[in-house]
């Protein structure tokens, strides 16, 4: 009894919450719907023990298929919400119902250690980085690591207007998804100009469930 209590009170939680629909303009004719992730966490593995960011289906669709690509296809990784070609943005039940599957999605990878252990896990979870930074950052080519990403969490997002553009020309509806292709290294350290004065040089040493590539 003793012991089943301590494993209990030593058992560390992550919850997850994925709500607060909102409907974006990128311009008069194309609009998309984000939600935001609301994470509480006491586990070692996080930087931050609460956090909130904004991602849409798309960047859920990324997550997916970076998840398993880095984990070797060693585990499966959850299933999202289906592509829906009829996904409206004005029916509110398919966005209630989009909504929940991504936040079952989330919290099914959480369980996993091995998926856990995923740098671009983190760093979609706990930072404002764009699709492509968050690749270059989980692999080292950026000058600041995945921990100063997730610190400076709140800010405005770390990429260039011309960053900006160039991710509203690769998705411009709610259901599209996002190319897995990288940036040239020129226009990633563009990317970092413009968000080195966000990046605090701070020495921290990242925990040990967070590599520092990919």
């Amino acid at each position: 009894m003793t012991k089943e209590t301590d494993r209990t009170e030593n058992q560390q939680v992550i919850s997850v919450w994925v709500r607060d629909p909102r409907m974006q303009k990128n311009d008069f004719w194309h609009a998309y719907i984000d939600y935001e992730i609301c994470l509480h966490t006491d586990s070692v593995c996080f930087t931050k023990k609460i956090s909130q960011v904004r991602r849409r289906y798309s960047e859920f669709v990324w997550l997916r298929r970076k998840l398993q690509a880095n984990s070797l296809l060693m585990v499966h990784v959850p299933g999202l919400p289906p592509k829906n070609p009829f996904f409206s943005l004005n029916n509110a039940r398919q966005i209630t119902d989009r909504m929940k599957g991504l936040q079952k999605f989330l919290e099914q990878v959480l369980q996993n250690p091995l998926l856990l252990s995923d740098s671009c896990l983190h760093l979609f979870l706990q930072s404002q980085l764009s699709v492509p930074m968050i690749e270059a950052c989980a692999a080292g080519r950026t000058h600041y690591s995945v921990v100063q990403a997730v610190q400076r969490c709140g800010l405005r997002r770390f990429h260039s207007e011309e960053d900006l553009h160039n991710n509203l020309k690769i998705s411009c509806d709610s259901d599209s998804d996002s190319s897995e292709g990288r940036d040239p290294e020129h226009k990633i350290k563009d990317l970092e100009a413009s968000s080195l004065d966000l990046i605090e040089t701070s020495q921290e040493e990242e925990p040990s469930c967070l590599p520092r590539s990919t």
